[in-house]
Formats: C-alpha cells, structure tokens, sequence
C-alpha cells in the first residue's frame, strides 16, 4: 500500500496555571472517522516538504500563520483507506485568530486530562509523547555519593523533576540495588517516574517504571522489554529507527556538546544533531554537555526536551 505523507500540528498555547494546552479538531460529517478527533494538517502535496505543508493547511484549515513550527515526531499507522506517515511539529508561536474551516468543533486539550473522545487511532502514542516532561534528569551517584545523590534527587523532585534514570555502573551489585530501591522509592512519593538503566531484572524487582537500554543493549534487543516505560540511549539516525520499531516510548541522543565524562570529545553540534533526527520516529531528547538553558535550542533542532547528568543535580 502506497504510503501518504500528512504534516500533523501539535499547536500549543500556555494554560493558566503555566501548564501547556493543544488544540484537538473534531472530523466532521461525511469524513472517514467522523465525530473522531484528531490534531489539525493533512496530506503533503507533490513538492511539499512536510514543513511547508503544515503552514499551507493551518491556514487553509484554521485561518492561522504559523511563526514557529519546531519537529517532533513521525509515527505511522495504517487505516482501512490508507497507510500514513504522520510529520507531527509543535506549533509554540503563530499569528491571526482560529477561524475552524473544516472540523465540526474545536477543543484546546491537556496531555493530563483528554476529555473528548473518541480519538482517532493513530494518536495514543502521540498523547503519551505528550505527557513526557521536557527533562530528563541521569543520576551520579557513583561520582558524588549515594546519600549526596539521594539528598538532590529528593531536593530536585520537590522542585517537580518528574522523570529520572537510575545509572549507576560503576556501583558494586549491593550498593547498586540498595539505591535503586532508595530511589525509585523516592520518585513515586513525588508522583515522578523512574527508568533503570540497562537492569530490567533490578527494575522489576525495585517496582521501576521502566528500563533504559543502554545503546549495545538495544542493538541486541529483539522484544521490547515488559514494561510501561522503555527508553534508549541512540548515537545515529539507524538505532533511532530501530528504537522505534521495537517500540520504545522514547530515546536519548547525542553527545551534543563535549561532556565532562568525556573531556576533549567534541559534541556534535546543533546542526548535526538536527540532520540526524530529522522529524525523530519516537520522542528524543538532546544529551552531552546541556542543561535546561538549552531547551529552547534542542526544540528547534527537533528534540522532545533535554537529558542531563550535572546539571539535573545544580542549583
């Protein structure tokens, strides 16, 4: 079956309480899944690249001027009508007022409480993906200290930290479980989830939410591993993709910027970075030398958010 490009918009605006909302469209009558919702775009047209398509149908669509239009996310899907590939881009600034063209309704949407329905199929894991914080915070405890590791991981989730990798190698198989269980523990009081790196068996058995793969890790794995959360440490536009078809929820990339575990190894920059994730096929978040100053920059370049290590942990 022939493959039809859609340009998809996430298009955002802040909520009272700092929050951020999305706008849902409701397909009208006569349309395949009427009376579903869906995010606003459509078909790429021969010539189009999915960026240009996205700004041509939100004005067609909406009435709207898209200002900034960052990449995000490319799933597939296949309908009873047609196979997808869905270029979804997270529109943060536009100009002009929502005139709806074509939908039955409209619905600005938080990733926390959906409360329309139904949805079209192929968007579960793109409301999952929005739920995603934009940190990704990565534990040392090895370098600075189980207690000290434990006394900012604490600190950090008071503050609304709410997704952390335990990562911690170079600790001795004792000490490793006992701050595993210590700190995932410690995220569930604070509503956080929590990600073992590499351990799946450490994972379940400390009630984790999830397992990292380790880049040779995901090489080797054929099943997603069981459970609710799986994410993946990749170094090319390959282990990207091959996250994504082993179904993992979400990736890290990079080194962006030279990292102090790997001093006098240069990052790749925020263009490369860019070139390689394209439209990512699954959430990616920036990795190497950042910190939540380069939020703004990883977005643009086609990143969910930023993953650190130091700097998760500074004040």
């Amino acid at each position: 079956m022939k493959i039809t490009e859609v340009a998809a918009a996430v298009i955002e605006r802040p909520a009272a309480d700092g929050a951020i909302e999305f706008l849902l469209g409701q397909r009208a009558l006569g349309s395949f899944y009427a009376g579903f919702w869906e995010f606003p775009g459509g078909k790429v047209e021969s010539g189009e690249t999915p960026h240009a398509a996205l700004v041509r149908e939100l004005r067609e669509e909406l009435g709207i001027g898209v200002v900034r239009a960052d990449p995000w996310l490319r799933r597939q899907h296949v309908y009873e009508h047609a196979h997808v590939r869905l270029n979804f881009f997270r529109v943060r600034e536009w100009r002009g007022e929502l005139h709806d063209h074509v939908h039955s309704a409209l619905a600005w949407q938080r990733a926390d409480a959906v409360n329309v329905s139904p949805m079209l199929p192929a968007n579960a894991p793109v409301l999952a993906a929005l739920a995603l914080p934009g940190f990704y915070a990565i534990t040392h405890a090895s370098e600075i200290g189980v207690d000290a590791q434990l006394l900012v991981l604490a600190r950090a989730l008071d503050e609304g930290l709410k997704l952390v990798q335990l990562r911690e190698p170079r600790l001795d198989a004792a000490r490793r479980s006992a701050f595993v269980h210590a700190a995932v523990d410690l995220c569930h009081q604070f509503g956080a989830r929590v990600l073992v790196n590499g351990d799946a068996a450490l994972a379940e058995a400390a009630g984790a939410d999830g397992v990292h793969l380790p880049s040779m890790q995901l090489a080797a794995q054929i099943l997603r591993p069981d459970f609710p959360l799986v994410a993946a440490s990749c170094h090319s536009s390959a282990e990207l993709e091959h996250a994504a078809r082993l179904g993992c929820d979400f990736a890290v990339f990079g080194p962006v910027k030279t990292t102090a575990s790997h001093p006098g190894v240069a990052g790749i920059g925020w263009e490369n970075f860019a070139a390689a994730v394209g439209v990512p096929p699954l959430p990616t978040f920036a990795l190497g030398g950042l910190s939540r100053a380069d939020l703004d920059f990883a977005q643009r370049a086609g990143a969910h958010g930023i993953a650190a290590v130091r700097a998760a942990w500074t004040t």
